[in-house]
């Protein structure tokens, strides 16, 4: 292996690894791991005995020596479909510099064998158009739509490597490396804060209401300005806040939400985020708990909740598995980090799959979803070195 890549002393490239590697890195603490002690896969939807499968995961742990052990993984959008959590053989916290340290600017320059879209563009703006009929003669605010594009390569590529240039490219993002159930990888550089907990305190920062940014410095600025003013986009984006706070303050003895959204920036994209911190009533409430009484908030379904993800499941041709859904640790006293699983991709050998969803309500135009969808797939893309094998424009 090169030792430019992220990690080095890797399995061949492409392989699934038998004591694969493992990173969730974030400004507040940062996780390598390696091995796998236990699996969890019971359904989150099931809540008693999807506490009762972490709690012996974590006992048989420490039964095994482990002094403190961690659960790391995923949950998919879909919470009655099986759980991608697992229990580290070896983990260390690790500082953020050194992870951003770590990445690199590889000149990756794979050959793409075949692509396609699901859906593809016209059923794509047509599943949009559907979501605003629908929105005319039922309850449904907004709805989520996604889509996927699946790469074949010519060889496979180090996933080490790509995830080096997710790092150099996105240092501010929630940085991820997972095995998944199905033997692929699970990468990504997410913006978006689901939940932290750190004692009593807990954190949440949604993302709804995004503009795709621009080369020139004026008019990204103009770009920015515009979202800021865009009564579709705070629309959109009160909606999630909204339903957060309905979500948290039964829960909490103070919760803080800012009056309106704050401008953030990544390298492809701008968005809408609001910063929201509270104090839980209760603070042995573990963070992987709250995070699955958030997800899917409205960023990622839409709302309402139950009547949106039917409308999702009504008009998306493919499931979702991990994408949508959250990713991140929580340690045995129940603190921890959960991001939401976008910006991401999966890689199983020469197969590539890269997703991005927009958030529809009645004013969407299918032409300018369709666009950002596009814009969103930018930063995977560039990740791969494929953005000018497979134009965005």
């Amino acid at each position: 292996m090169s030792t430019r890549c992220f990690d080095s002393g890797m399995d061949a490239p492409g392989a699934a690894p038998a004591q694969p590697e493992m990173l969730f890195s974030s400004p507040w603490r940062s996780i390598r791991a390696r091995g796998i002690q236990a699996h969890i896969d019971t359904p989150a939807l099931d809540d008693a005995a999807f506490r009762a499968a972490i709690a012996q995961a974590l006992a048989h742990a420490r039964a095994a020596g482990q002094d403190a052990p961690i659960v790391m993984g995923a949950i998919p959008f879909d919470i009655g479909a099986p759980s991608a959590l697992f229990i580290p053989a070896h983990y260390e916290y690790v500082s953020r510099e050194a992870v951003l340290a770590a990445g690199h600017r590889d000149a990756l320059c794979p050959r793409v064998v075949s692509s396609r879209n699901i859906p593809e563009e016209q059923d794509f703006k047509m599943g949009v158009r559907q979501a605003i009929a629908n929105f005319q003669h039922s309850s449904i605010r907004k709805a989520v739509l996604s889509r996927k594009c699946e790469i074949r390569l010519s060889e496979p590529l180090d996933t080490g490597c790509v995830l080096g240039n997710l790092v150099a490219q996105n240092p501010s993002a929630y940085h991820f490396r997972l095995p998944t159930a199905e033997g692929s990888e699970l990468i990504g550089a997410s913006p978006e804060l689901l939940l932290r907990k750190d004692g009593a305190r807990i954190e949440t920062f949604p993302l709804a209401g995004s503009a795709r940014r621009q080369a020139d410095p004026a008019a990204d600025q103009a770009t920015a300005a515009g979202l800021q003013a865009s009564a579709k986009d705070h629309y959109e984006h009160r909606l999630v806040v909204d339903d957060i706070r309905q979500v948290l303050s039964p829960l909490c003895a103070q919760l803080d939400i800012p009056a309106g959204p704050e401008l953030v920036s990544t390298a492809t994209m701008w968005h809408l985020g609001t910063p929201i911190v509270g104090t839980l009533a209760t603070p042995q409430l573990p963070a992987l708990e709250l995070a699955c009484r958030l997800h899917p908030t409205p960023a990622v379904c839409g709302f309402p909740r139950r009547l949106a993800r039917k409308l999702v499941d009504l008009i998306e041709p493919f499931e979702r598995g991990v994408f949508t859904g959250i990713v991140g640790w929580c340690d045995d006293q129940g603190n921890g980090e959960w991001v939401v699983t976008i910006r991401c991709a999966t890689v199983q050998k020469s197969l590539l799959c890269l997703f991005a969803g927009v958030g529809i309500v009645e004013a969407s135009c299918p032409d300018a979803e369709w666009a950002e969808t596009q814009a969103k797939l930018a930063t995977m893309l560039n990740a791969f070195g494929l953005e000018r094998e497979l134009s965005l424009s």
